[in-house]
């Protein structure tokens, strides 16, 4: 059977909510991931836990068309971070339905950086979410072993790993790392694409991080044998951002190509 496919908001982060839910049922999703927080000062964020507006006109588009919400993004622990002042995204994201909080790691104290993940655990688990986190190789958690450490630190069984192909592929995690990874601590992957080359500037890890991937099976990444080694009845957030393909043919051109590329993807390895 397929994995059910999320449509993440870097892929088409020029949308509001309420307009990503509608492209994401006319492209074929079944959920949606949201950035309520913004991640850096040239991207958006959408804060319905401030905005009542559009927290309204999002669950109406959610109801309009069956889409759910799989996540809210976009938790950076640095080491100014109250956690207490989360509760409200939180919140938001227990009113959408959502199912996870992804966080990302960067306080350089990394027995901080644990204890405030778990604290997050904490607060999600409170609301009916789960946090997990995300491992970047440009961070102080740049691969899969540094995320698995973190977690196990972080004293909460329901506390994930959130595998995006691209950083696995880039921060030289081994198949054989994911092999040990507890399965409770994958509930859900990241899905895209990118050429592979044997080393990678600061600039060149940013920019397909944020601007420019490639949908699944049209780059080099390996997916198939990280796939195998993943859970079987997890679901996928397509998480590709297509910068030049956006400019050219816009937003939803995007959203459909990446499904069907992702759809086909998945057909074929069964």
């Amino acid at each position: 059977m397929t994995p059910a496919l999320s449509l993440a908001h870097l892929t088409v982060i020029g949308l509001s909510p309420p307009e990503m839910v509608e492209v994401a049922a006319r492209c074929g999703y079944q959920s949606v991931g949201l950035r309520l927080i913004r991640v850096t000062p040239t991207s958006p964020g959408y804060p319905l836990m401030h905005d009542k507006p559009m927290m309204r006109a999002t669950k109406a588009a959610m109801a309009r068309t069956g889409i759910g919400v799989l996540d809210i993004e976009f938790v950076k622990i640095t080491p100014e971070i109250d956690v207490a002042e989360l509760e409200p995204f939180v919140a938001a994201g227990a009113e959408l339905g959502a199912r996870h909080i992804i966080t990302a790691p960067y306080d350089p104290d990394l027995a901080r950086l644990s204890d405030r993940l778990g604290a997050i655990g904490m607060l999600a688990k409170s609301y009916g979410l789960s946090a997990v986190l995300e491992f970047f190789p440009w961070t102080v958690v740049p691969n899969l072993d540094a995320a698995l450490q973190m977690v196990e630190n972080s004293g909460r069984e329901d506390v994930g790993i959130l595998v995006d192909m691209l950083h696995f592929n880039r921060s030289g995690s081994q198949l054989a790392q994911l092999q040990k990874v507890p399965r409770h601590r994958l509930p859900y992957g990241h899905l895209c694409d990118a050429p592979v080359q044997g080393r990678y500037t600061h600039d060149e890890l940013l920019h397909a991080g944020r601007a420019e991937r490639l949908p699944p099976g049209e780059g080099a990444i390996p997916i198939a044998a990280i796939l195998a080694q993943m859970p079987q009845d997890i679901p996928y957030a397509l998480e590709v951002p297509m910068t030049a393909m956006t400019a050219a043919e816009g937003i939803e051109a995007v959203a459909l190509r990446v499904r069907e590329a992702a759809t086909r993807l998945l057909s074929t390895l069964g």
